[in-house]
């Protein structure tokens, strides 16, 4: 009979309305990529929670090495060995790499810190596993991929031998996920146990031994990687066959939506300006996207669009008016709709019930607010509860869940039904399918062709090159803040995008606007 490192035998967790976990059972064995794999709120991170001790379950039981252990908290996974890092990291933004992989297990002498020991700890395991990371950079200054890696040494400095990685490419740039690919399978090799929750599936096929599949919080099955396709699996984890191309009809150009001249945004991290100069249009019927390597002004360009960050310089017209100097809700009452890139910062107000939080932008409105400035709370349900079922967002008590409680990629579908069913004019998307399922994919993908298709403006932010390459009727690539490249998607090749998304080369854009 083989040994597993971990067993959870008949695991049931249920939360107010809903059964999280209803009688699971995964089994890892020793030095595997065990995948874990099922739609946004199937019960994948529950499941984990439960095995790093975050939550109690209601039966069943975990066994280690054949034994059967009990888990209180973090702390006596910890003791056993059991390590995890979480979807949205949990990291100290002010404190140093060292001391936040240390925190918790700290090295004293005579009451005082030896951190001497612990730098050479963590750089001798940095070195062994190729996670470069400067020990001294404060965690707020670094880029998201290199707080993963701090995450991995902390792990790792415990001597955690069972290592959980829940969505651990949610928020990598290609290149990262490539390294990340890399040390688990170093990892690996070294006789690390590895359970990756995921939703992507080309990373599956890449790195996993084996994958366990959960639907609706129920187990659907274990199968071997090298038996099976990245369309069985996504038809085991959706209970349908999922449609991987985007169909969508010739492109039918309206008049322009957005003109962006010459706008600049100073940087807050240094001297050179985040977008600099940057000019574009975005017509009705037509999805243009914006690609590039993370943190080459993405970010900073849509702040300015949507009035969170003001212009150093230019200006910004949308449907013949000029918005530059309009304040945040005049450019959302005037037809913008934002799907903002970072879903906890600016898409919800996360101790908010789902329904406030559906009616968030809209609240003001007559048909939600009395002439004396009281609420409607009834047409508020009833919006939300049109809303929920349409958008399939699954919570567990419908609309009076706290947004804090729901799924990452629930919490998506609430903030895409929120700002389409606006009706905007124009329609900004950033990262829309970030920790998403094939299945919320495929449906994401579909509400942006309608809106392209309904006369609309989408501009569409994207790090995926297969969103890139699949949605977009027109690609403008950013560097450095600048536009280097502008491409009809049918005529370019993932390998030259590449090289102008690096920097490599460049090519003036042409002007739409004749």
């Amino acid at each position: 009979m083989e040994q597993y490192a971990i067993e959870m035998l008949h695991i049931t967790k249920k939360f107010p309305g809903i059964i999280a976990n209803d009688d699971i059972t995964l089994q890892l064995k020793k030095g595997e990529i065990h995948a874990l794999l099922g739609e946004n709120g199937a019960g994948k991170s529950t499941l984990m929670s439960v095995l790093f001790g975050l939550y109690q379950p209601e039966e069943g039981e975990i066994r280690k090495d054949g034994q059967t252990v009990t888990i209180h908290d973090p702390n006596d996974a910890n003791a056993l060995g059991i390590g995890m890092v979480h979807q949205h990291f949990k990291l100290v933004e002010c404190f140093s790499v060292l001391d936040n992989i240390i925190l918790g297990a700290e090295t004293t002498k005579g009451g005082f810190l030896q951190k001497a020991e612990a730098r050479k700890k963590v750089m001798a395991l940095s070195e062994q596993y190729g996670l470069s990371v400067d020990p001294d950079a404060i965690i707020e200054d670094i880029t998201v991929g290199m707080q993963q890696r701090t995450e991995i040494l902390k792990m790792l400095y415990r001597d955690n031998e069972i290592l959980i990685f829940d969505e651990p490419t949610a928020v990598l740039t290609p290149q990262e996920i490539q390294e990340l690919m890399t040390i688990m399978k170093n990892l690996a090799a070294e006789g690390k146990s590895i359970l990756f929750i995921t939703h992507k599936l080309a990373e599956i096929m890449q790195v996993a031994d084996r994958c366990t599949v959960l639907r609706k919080g129920k187990y659907i099955g274990t199968v071997d990687i090298q038996d099976s396709t990245p369309e069985s699996l996504s038809a085991m984890m959706v209970g349908r066959d999922v449609n991987f191309v985007v169909e969508k009809a010739p492109v039918e150009l309206g008049d322009v939506v957005l003109d962006v001249q010459h706008m600049t945004v100073a940087s807050k991290h240094h001297k050179n300006n985040a977008v600099n100069d940057v000019s574009f249009q975005v017509r009705r019927g037509e999805i243009v996207c914006i690609a590039g390597i993370d943190g080459n002004g993405q970010t900073e360009l849509v702040y300015g669009l949507s009035g969170l960050e003001p212009l150093k310089g230019g200006k910004i017209v949308m449907n013949n008016i000029d918005i530059t100097h309009l304040p945040i809700r005049k450019r959302l009452t005037n037809g913008m709709s934002h799907i903002p890139e970072d879903r906890h910062k600016h898409g919800l107000v996360l101790d908010y019930t789902l329904e406030d939080n559906i009616v968030l932008q809209r609240y003001f409105e007559p048909e939600f607010t009395s002439p004396m400035g009281f609420l409607k709370r009834k047409n508020i349900r009833t919006y939300a509860e049109r809303l929920i079922e349409q958008y399939d967002v699954r919570s567990g008590q419908g609309p009076i869940t706290k947004a804090r409680s729901m799924s990452g990629g629930n919490q998506q579908k609430a903030i895409i039904a929120r700002e389409i069913d606006k009706n905007p004019e124009l329609l900004i998307a950033v990262q829309p399918t970030r920790g998403l399922d094939v299945g919320a994919i495929e449906y994401i993908h579909k509400q942006l062709v309608a809106q392209r298709d309904a006369g609309k403006g989408v501009l569409l932010v994207s790090l995926e090159l297969d969103e890139v390459m699949n949605v977009s009727d027109r690609i403008l690539v950013l560097y450095e803040g600048e536009i280097v490249g502008e491409f009809d998607p049918k005529q370019v090749s993932v390998e030259e995008l590449g090289l102008y998304m690096a920097g490599s080369k460049r090519k003036e854009v042409q002007d739409r606007a004749n």
